[in-house]
């Protein structure tokens, strides 16, 4: 019946003119076609397509066919017909209208979530790379419609994070990248070979099209893609492949990476696409550093870069990118960041880097901005600078973090880990190098910071205490290090003004803090007699906040510990009181014996 209606149809039209077909006639084709693929009729629905004479009526009409023959490919995958289902597609994609095809496809593409997303895009790539070549008028932008469209798709699909994710590719991610470009090379190449008359418009546009799509996948995915380590799995690594084959597009279509990469962000630019990039000011942010790791992490192309450019100068080039990676929160993004930094530093040579650095805004801000994101963070950002080879080339990390971060970080542990960095390079400084950032004034400036309480006597001691016993163990490593007649760190002629803001109100602290706990305990003892006969939880409330309800023999051990990191905050204390004594009363004697 399905058959017979639609050849009933097809009669009709045969006698028309092409622009005589109504909208009615195109909306009969499709439900009778559609019925026809419903019913089974596919060998007989395929005939009336083959037919020539039906022609006209099938390059107007034909187009609405598409989507059912697609959706029974995706849905019937274990249908015996199914070749002529690929059959009827070849024949539509060959016979229909380009332009109906094309808006069509692009559809149908955008129809499906989830894990059908790649299936539907491998699936229609090759039929939609085979209507965009027919088309002769309006190429570059069927050509940017469609890279669009399927970028846009893409970009819903999980980036894969593991070696076995990018293996099992489950979501169909990484096989898509690699027939994404087998699908954009046809339209790279009609780039390259018309390169002589560049002038033309059309190969332009074509141009921008080709140059945007790299853009955008430079950001998504290869911006949160992992890679394999760069051993024999690199080459079977798709991302990475899908990374080097964006990348030498660029230099294909006249856009080399080194061009691009060490134009972006300056005022004046040999890189002509600045209504692009003032566009698309954050895409390309991101592109750029992405492309940035790429390059020096991935090592992708790097025989591209010149090989004049210092080490200094692509660290310094390369801040700002670095900057993008850690204002992201996602893991695989910011890690990119940190291997990014510790590759620029790495390629310097040791106490290269010159104090002028600390003048440009990007060496400034790269570590402030984990202070934003927390002190969890920032450890893992810190604990990237633990490794000696890096600290060498880079010692103005501890000068930028002591300076930015101490008052800033709210986090005790970090705060203790940036002190004791500063008294490991004291030490380096001390026995093997000179360096003026850790002896003298310069070092003054940083222990003004260290040895110091923000509040005073009032300051929450047990809060602080990690910092506090860290800012302890530098100032006994000074006293002892250094002795008052050569006084190498500036620390004598400083020790009145430690006493007065450091020294002393941490005495009056202790006192207090001590007091405070002592007199808790008491209480809590007593509270804990009425909670035995009543058989209740008791609370305690200290340093203004109350401590959760639990047994009494928890909190008496919650207190006791408090009362146990006083008293060995109170025994470093007077450890370095004690070292002071005798180190500026040794120096009194010889003054003393020298007159």
């Amino acid at each position: 019946m399905a058959v017979e209606e639609l050849q009933s149809i097809i009669m009709r039209c045969q006698i028309l003119e092409e622009q005589d077909f109504k909208e009615e006639d195109f909306g009969l084709f499709q439900l009778a076609g559609q019925r026809c693929i419903d019913e089974g009729h596919i060998e007989q629905l395929l005939e009336i397509i083959q037919n020539e004479k039906n022609k006209v009526i099938i390059k107007n009409m034909g187009w609405n066919l598409v989507g059912p023959v697609v959706r029974c490919l995706l849905w019937n995958k274990e249908d015996e017909k199914r070749k002529y289902y690929f059959l009827m597609l070849d024949l539509l994609v060959k016979l229909c209208n380009p332009k109906e095809l094309l808006l069509g496809l692009l559809e149908l593409i955008e129809e499906p979530s989830g894990k059908q997303i790649s299936q539907i895009i491998l699936l229609l790539l090759q039929p939609l790379q085979t209507v965009i070549q027919k088309l002769h008028n309006n190429k570059a932008y069927s050509v940017g419609l469609a890279l669009s469209t399927l970028w846009s798709q893409l970009s819903l699909l999980p980036v894969p994070y593991s070696e076995e994710q990018i293996q099992t590719d489950d979501y169909g991610l990484c096989q898509c990248c690699k027939a994404l470009i087998e699908f954009t090379k046809p339209f790279v190449e009609e780039v390259i070979n018309d390169k002589e008359n560049s002038l033309e418009n059309e190969n332009e546009k074509l141009k921008d099209e080709l140059l945007k799509f790299c853009f955008k996948s430079l950001k998504c995915p290869l911006l949160t893609a992992q890679f394999f380590e760069q051993s024999k799995e690199a080459g079977n690594d798709p991302l990475r492949c899908f990374a080097s084959e964006i990348i030498g597009f660029l230099s294909a279509i006249g856009h080399p990476f080194p061009k691009i990469i060490f134009n972006h962000g300056r005022k004046k630019r040999t890189w002509d696409y600045l209504e692009f990039e003032e566009e698309e000011d954050k895409q390309l942010a991101d592109s750029m550093a992405s492309l940035a790791y790429l390059v020096f992490v991935q090592g992708i192309s790097i025989d591209q870069l010149p090989m004049v450019l210092s080490p200094s100068y692509l660290l310094q080039f390369n801040m700002a990118h670095i900057e993008v990676f850690l204002q992201r929160t996602e893991e695989s993004v910011f890690s990119k960041g940190v291997d990014l930094l510790e590759n620029g530093l790495l390629r310097i040579e040791d106490n290269s880097l010159l104090h002028q650095y600390l003048e440009i805004k990007s060496f400034l801000t790269v570590p402030q901005v984990k202070v934003t994101y927390g002190p969890y963070e920032f450890v893992r950002f810190s604990s990237s600078f633990r490794n000696n080879a890096v600290q060498d080339k880079f010692k103005y990390i501890v000068i930028l973090l002591s300076r930015c971060l101490l008052n800033t970080s709210n986090h005790s542990g970090v705060e203790a880990f940036i002190i004791q960095n500063i008294k490991n390079q004291i030490d380096v400084s001390l026995k093997r190098t000179h360096n003026k950032w850790f002896t003298g004034p310069q070092l003054i400036s940083l222990l003004d910071l260290v040895l110091f309480l923000p509040e005073g006597a009032e300051t929450d001691l047990l809060q602080n205490s990690d910092r506090i016993m860290a800012s302890l163990n530098l100032l006994r490593y000074l006293v002892i290090k250094d002795n008052e007649k050569d006084n190498q760190t500036g620390l004598w002629t400083e020790l009145a003004k430690i006493e007065n803001n450091f020294l002393k109100p941490l005495h009056t602290g202790l006192n207090m803090s001590k007091a405070h706990y002592e007199a808790e305990i008491k209480n809590s003892q007593e509270n804990s007699q009425e909670v035995q006969k009543s058989k209740d939880l008791c609370s305690v409330t200290v340093g203004g906040e109350e401590i959760p309800n639990m047994p009494p023999e928890m909190q008496l051990k919650v207190l006791h510990s408090a009362l146990f990191t006083f008293d060995l905050i109170e025994s470093v204390l007077a450890r370095v009181e004690e070292l002071i004594e005798i180190k500026t009363k040794s120096t009194t004697e010889e003054n003393i014996g020298i007159k």
